[in-house]
């Protein structure tokens, strides 16, 4: 075989790997294997998250926590465990408000008892946050599956890696385009925050001590949203429990009212306000206000579904984790 010859036979097994390896996430991937597991994912999502709405918004962003660090393989479920002595993700900054482990355990537990280990915690969070939408009426999005478990979790990582709530448009553009999403995705992946709530300490500066100067407030916060927050909600600089509806009037509600609030500068976040800093965001704002919902769902959905696909660990890459919250003895 010519050396010609034998590179395009490389290129080619090359490529088929690749092919193979990026094939094995597909929908209803666990047909066979545990046909009845979306449905039992499904069945528990809409049994449990009626009666905790809040819970919804809180598993969206667990996804969203994911698959920003390492890709979307569960590494953010992982417990400090004394043998490795390594700080997890869970223990990182961005982290320490996250909320849902539990709910992903005990869907974990049910699926096990079907069928024991053959569903990846990464797999079910993804369904999980999926579902949780769908149950608070927001959009329906395809999840294909066979994503793996991780087996490593560094809380350096995820502060490295997921941006905070005080980002401007640079970082967050860097921040996005790391894990291949552009401004289009930030600016639908944003629209998350139409659901939820946050506590006073991820935006309290912005009220007090925006320039470093405790008494300066952010001039592009709409100041009687600001007097509103300081007189009734976040009352001092170092109130760190009162919550605070990320959407007022609708937090519970998947709705185009999130971007409108951002256009009279109430988004809650300085990340919020920073996606009405630049003409391309704020053209697509512009464009998802005047638009319909059914518009919105339909933009939301196709970047979840890519948000979704990062880094994905597929074939034997990692492991399907026992309990979430530990790597496989």
């Amino acid at each position: 075989m010519s050396s010609f010859g034998l590179g395009l036979f490389v290129i080619c097994i090359v490529g088929i790997f690749l092919d193979a390896s990026h094939a094995q996430l597909q929908l209803n991937f666990y047909a066979k294997s545990c046909p009845k597991a979306e449905k039992i994912i499904e069945d528990y999502v809409h049994k449990h998250i009626p009666k905790a709405p809040s819970l919804a918004a809180a598993l969206l962003r667990l996804h969203f926590h994911d698959c920003f660090v390492r890709g979307c393989d569960g590494s953010v479920l992982l417990n400090f465990t004394s043998s490795t002595k390594n700080q997890t993700e869970k223990v990182a900054i961005p982290n320490q408000t996250l909320r849902g482990f539990s709910f992903i355990d005990g869907v974990k537990k049910i699926v096990e008892a079907e069928c024991p280990g053959v569903v990846s915690c990464a797999d079910i969070v993804t369904l999980v946050a999926r579902d949780s939408v769908v149950v608070t009426g927001g959009p329906f999005w395809n999840v294909p599956t066979g994503r793996r478990d991780g087996k490593i979790s560094n809380a350096s990582e995820a502060l490295a890696n997921i941006p905070p709530p005080t980002s401007n448009l640079s970082s967050l553009q860097t921040s996005f385009a790391n894990q291949g999403l552009d401004l289009k995705d930030l600016v639908l992946l944003s629209g998350a925050h139409t659901i939820g709530v946050s506590h006073c300490s991820s935006f309290s500066t912005r009220l007090y001590n925006f320039t470093g100067v405790l008494g300066t407030q952010d001039p592009s916060l709409d100041s009687e949203y600001a007097s509103n927050l300081k007189g009734k909600k976040c009352k001092s600089i170092n109130d760190n429990t009162t919550i605070v509806e990320m959407d007022p009037g609708s937090f519970r509600t998947f709705d185009l009212s999130y971007y409108k609030l951002l256009l009279k500068r109430r988004g809650l976040f300085q990340s919020d306000a920073a996606l009405t800093t630049s003409a391309t965001t704020k053209s697509f704002i512009n464009q998802l206000v005047k638009g319909s919902l059914e518009e919105f769902n339909a933009e939301f959905a196709k970047a979840m579904e890519k948000m979704g696909r990062i880094e994905v660990k597929t074939g034997s890459a990692g492991e399907i984790r026992k309990q979430c919250a530990f790597v496989n003895k």
